[in-house]
């Protein structure tokens, strides 16, 4: 079979690969998508100190059953399945309190284990002792459900952030984890969703999928004087940080209304990762901060309903399809900014 497989930085490979069997316990799938994220460009430039090479890439699948072990039950050939990424352990303190999205033990499908850019792949056990292996709804694309795993992820950071009815929302950062954000705080009851990014082009490609009551462009305005503006001085119920900038959530602090809540959605770069907050601000104006990491199995089931129910809709983000033989392309679609969604379909 065919498989995209990471050797070292700047080193991946589409290249032949025996076809996995699967153990006792585990389940092999036949990969109908897998999308990729920023993360999956990050991995082709630098690595990732969790991926021992060679490691076949790739965490948002979904696919079709074609083999279950021995000691597997409640699956069988010919089920449509998502997979999820992050990979809980179930056991310890953080998992049996409900916190699996912060398991110190999780491990992950295209890190610890190979992933989705490939005709075939193994789910292993990890994944079934955790309930993570889902089965695709009725009316569901398989390209669809491969968006599962980023919405669910989104799903987490807006559960920690209480978005709500009648909330004024502000995102930062257009590309498809902003779009997931727009879409779910809309399906939450949110009053205004406004989108932020410094890129214009990016932005209007966005805006015109999502809709968002205001596009605000950081190249040309200033975003926090823009914001103010469009609350009539109050701020933002909610401002959400789904880019990696520290001067965005430095900004989220001067545009968040009293007793708002920010969340630090993305990670900042590894060389600088400390950012100043003004601590009296978020004293006198009883500010929440909160960070939002991955997801857990719990959140992939309640995505894929959000998508299947329409209350969420995602075929529109999935901008570009390409096979798996085209997949290095998709990084530097992902790169440049080309696309929202990109889905390889082996």
């Amino acid at each position: 079979m065919k498989v995209l497989t990471f050797h070292a930085p700047g080193d991946v490979r589409i290249e032949d690969a025996p076809e996995p069997t699967p153990g006792p316990a585990d389940v092999k799938i036949r990969v109908r998508a897998c999308s990729t994220c920023g993360t999956d460009v990050k991995i082709y430039n630098h690595g990732h100190h969790h991926i021992v090479p060679p490691r076949v890439m790739g965490h948002e699948i979904a696919g079709e059953v074609v083999e279950v072990g021995a000691d597997v039950t409640g699956w069988a050939p010919g089920d449509r399945v998502q997979v999820i990424a992050a990979i809980p352990c179930g056991r310890c303190g953080e998992c049996r309190r409900g916190r699996m999205t912060v398991c110190p033990n999780q491990v992950s499908m295209g890190y610890h284990f190979d992933g989705g850019f490939a005709e075939y792949m193994v789910v292993p056990r990890n994944v079934l002792d955790v309930d993570g292996l889902n089965r695709i709804p009725d009316g569901v694309s398989y390209a669809e459900a491969s968006v599962a795993e980023p919405l669910a992820c989104v799903l987490n950071g807006q559960n920690l952030a209480r978005v709500g009815d009648g909330d004024d929302v502000v995102v930062v950062g257009s590309g498809p984890i902003g779009c997931l954000h727009v879409r779910l705080a809309r399906a939450r009851g949110a009053a205004r969703v406004f989108l932020v990014d410094l890129n214009r082009e990016r932005l209007d490609l966005a805006a015109d999928l999502v809709r968002p009551d205001a596009a605000i462009c950081g190249a040309e305005t200033d975003v926090v004087d823009a914001v103010m503006k469009l609350t009539e001085g109050r701020g933002a119920d909610v401002v959400i940080t789904a880019a990696a900038s520290g001067a965005a959530q430095e900004q989220a602090l001067q545009m968040t209304a009293r007793q708002g809540r920010i969340s630090f959605f993305g990670g900042l770069p590894k060389d600088k990762p400390v950012v100043s907050v003004d601590s009296n601000v978020v004293h006198y104006r009883e500010l929440t901060i909160v960070g939002a990491n991955g997801s857990s199995p719990a959140h992939n089931k309640e995505a894929l309903q959000l998508i299947a129910s329409g209350a969420v809709p995602v075929a529109d983000l999935i901008t570009h399809r390409l096979p798996l033989a085209d997949a290095l392309d998709a990084f530097g679609i992902v790169a440049r900014g080309e696309a929202i969604k990109v889905t390889i379909e082996p």
